[in-house]
């Protein structure tokens, strides 16, 4: 079940991405969709009853920490990721004086 909610969550990202002329709304559906694939990375990635790495040495299933390491740096990533796009839309909203993609003229 939470995986098919993850993969509404996709497709409602990537269906902003690709219907919506507003560059705003294309930034916020790029958001959606990371979002989506983030969770699903830690979906696949959590282990039931794992137990942290720096216990006793013993027989237990450990949880591997990376994965969560590694969705932290792309949070990162996708804030700068973010505040470029919407710089960008403020560039083309003071030359263009519009944020749609269709009313854009390219010179």
């Amino acid at each position: 079940m939470t995986y098919l909610l993850n993969f509404i969550l996709f497709l409602i990202g990537l269906l902003i991405i690709l219907r919506e002329p507003n560059y705003i709304k294309k930034i916020i559906g790029l958001n959606i969709f990371q979002v989506s694939v983030f969770i699903f990375y830690i979906l696949v990635s959590k282990i039931n009853n794992g137990t942290p790495p720096i216990l006793d040495v013993g027989d237990y299933v450990y949880s591997n920490p990376l994965p969560h390491v590694l969705i932290l740096t792309a949070i990162v990533v996708s804030i700068a990721t973010t505040s470029l796009a919407l710089a960008l839309v403020m560039m083309i909203k003071k030359k263009h004086n519009t944020v749609n993609e269709d009313e854009v003229k390219l010179d």
